[in-house]
């Protein structure tokens, strides 16, 4: 059995960047310096808001975009220098749907190994091999337009690993999924990681999906790296609990003034969003600091709604290292496209 640990990098980007023409030919940065490693047999989640950089640092790895300047490497092969070499070596499942509805489940699979040069007796056999594994054969002679949004994206899955990959890029593989389709994807993912040495590069905008999927995480903001590690060292990183109050027509200034005197609270973030907020503290004991916050919000004459004591999330630590709530730059407007339609 190969030891993983003593393998190079499955991914080694640095310096990577990616410069973009806006409206009026304007530059937008997609990525700035990004600069990360992934270890070989590890699911390595990307977790960003929409327009982060994640899938735009996923086309550069996946040989379908060049960057602007840095190095990126899968299994040391510069993607740049090498890109048919390395697209042996990958697989790659974007956004949207990469299979055609009007074959079969099994016609797909054959059809994706014949591409990748294999004879057709190999093709259907492989074909064949992934549908058992990804539970579709009994839908394997039905047309994958007929197919459930989750069984489409099993397929999306199976087709990206017929040639037997050392690394997987999934791009969002979960979004526009139910609860229950995500859930079988989810364990799908975790099944590979489990059973094959396969690297798996995970790129989301799902914060329970990065915590509960992911070896290692990276955060990722504005083009940028902000922080990595596993998912239990981040929020380990913020010491005590988080106490966290909902806002109704938020004064920013005047709700730091109100909390300023509150003893024990540090790390304090108020955000505005119109007629709704939030105020965001650390502190050693949530619980005994929720009753002289709730005073001093009353005796400010701030109003607000709920009041809530945790241990820190993967929401937190965005906050923490980020300056700004997850779910409120995921809910920022995209930034600006290239002109082949390339998020930035």
């Amino acid at each position: 059995m190969t030891d993983l640990a003593s393998l190079p990098p499955a991914v080694d980007v640095a310096g990577l960047t990616k410069t973009y023409r806006g409206p009026h030919r304007t530059p937008v940065h997609a990525l700035r310096g990004l600069t990360f490693q992934v270890p070989a047999g590890i699911v390595f989640g990307m977790l960003g808001p929409n327009g982060a950089g994640k899938s735009t640092a996923t086309k550069i790895l996946t040989t379908l975009s060049r960057p602007s300047g840095g190095s990126a490497r899968i299994d040391g092969i510069d993607v740049v220098a090498r890109p048919a070499e390395v697209r042996r070596h990958i697989g790659y499942v974007s956004q949207g749907a990469s299979t055609d509805p009007l074959l079969t489940g099994a016609e797909n699979l054959a059809l994706a190994g014949r591409l990748r040069g294999m004879n057709a007796v190999d093709a259907r056999r492989r074909a064949a091999s992934l549908l058992a594994e990804f539970g579709l054969s009994e839908a394997s002679d039905r047309p994958v337009g007929r197919f459930s949004g989750g069984m489409r994206r099993r397929l999306d899955v199976a087709a990206a690993l017929v040639h037997a990959p050392r690394v997987l890029f999934l791009d969002e593989p979960t979004t526009g999924l139910d609860p229950e389709a995500r859930a079988a994807m989810w364990a799908e993912i975790r099944r590979l990681s489990a059973e094959s040495a396969i690297t798996v590069i995970l790129t989301t905008h799902y914060l329970e999906e990065a915590d509960r999927l992911a070896d290692d995480i990276m955060i990722i903001d504005n083009g940028t790296r902000v922080i990595g590690g596993s998912p239990d060292a981040l929020k380990a990183s913020l010491n005590g609990d988080t106490l966290r109050v909902a806002l109704v027509e938020p004064d920013v200034e005047r709700v730091r003034r109100a909390v300023a005197a509150v003893p024990g609270l540090r790390d304090v973030v108020v955000e505005a969003d119109g007629p709704s907020g939030q105020l965001v503290a650390r502190t050693d004991d949530a619980s005994a600091a929720v009753a002289p916050a709730i005073a001093a919000l009353d005796a400010a004459g701030v109003p607000f709604g709920a009041v809530s004591a945790a241990r820190p999330s993967l929401d937190d630590v965005y906050l923490h290292y980020a300056g700004r709530s997850f779910e409120r730059a995921d809910a920022s407007p995209a930034p600006a496209t290239s002109a082949n339609g390339e998020a930035a």
